[in-house]
């Protein structure tokens, strides 16, 4: 392992994710992370993951209501993010995409192999029809934050890879608010190659890696 493979591992603090916590998708022969591995890391990472939206609360909601965007009462929250994550996982179900729920968020994960070509933030065409599903629904569940985080393996410079992260996720958030989603409910971030989720030795620990999130966080009253 060199060194940057060495410094990207301790800062997370030896979370990465053995092969073993993967499976093979029987239709695509694709690895991913199992989603019972996946609801682990929202909880071991949930600062990373399910902490504070991209650029704070306050200025968000401010924007959301000035859409005209309300907020989901307290005792409702639980149920509209259970029939969000019911017609998510329906309209997902042989796509590559894993839907994680830790508490009343959602995680959407996009493995890169499925959504864009190497060295590119081009949406794959194929993955067109997916991506169309999951805007519909967000669109339709339109009481929530929408995070898109864009990750890499730790091929090519760190520059780089920071880079094309953040265009990989400019690009899922410019789908998706053509197809609906307002964008006063987007924000998007890239991570580069400094949150692994398995080795980067080996092909397949990297696969795991190059990959998009998307983030679903109600908007709540006290948000």
């Amino acid at each position: 392992m060199n060194m940057k493979n060495t410094i990207a591992s301790l800062s997370i603090m030896g979370m990465i994710i053995p092969l073993s916590a993967c499976v093979t998708n029987p239709e695509t022969g694709k690895k991913s992370i199992s989603k019972t591995a996946l609801g682990g890391i929202g909880g071991a990472l949930g600062g990373y993951l399910l902490g504070d939206l991209i650029g704070g609360r306050n200025d968000r909601t401010e924007k959301l209501l000035g859409a005209g965007i309300g907020a989901v009462a307290g005792a409702g929250i639980g149920r509209y993010m259970d029939n969000q994550e019911k017609k998510l996982r329906q309209q997902t179900a042989g796509t590559g995409i894993n839907v994680v729920r830790d508490g009343d968020n959602l995680i959407l994960d996009l493995p890169s192999e499925v959504t864009f070509d190497v060295n590119s933030a081009t949406i794959n065409s194929q993955f067109g029809a997916s991506l169309d599903k999951v805007s519909t629904t967000l669109a339709e569940f339109e009481q929530t934050y929408v995070d898109i985080l864009g990750h890499t393996d730790s091929t090519g410079s760190d520059g780089y890879n920071q880079q094309l992260s953040e265009r990989r996720a400019d690009s899922v958030a410019v789908y998706l608010s053509g197809r609906g989603v307002n964008q006063a409910r987007l924000a998007t971030r890239g991570f580069g190659e400094s949150q692994p989720r398995a080795s980067n030795v080996t092909e397949e620990g990297r696969a795991l890696n190059r990959r998009v999130e998307i983030r679903v966080v109600p908007v709540t009253e006290s948000s």
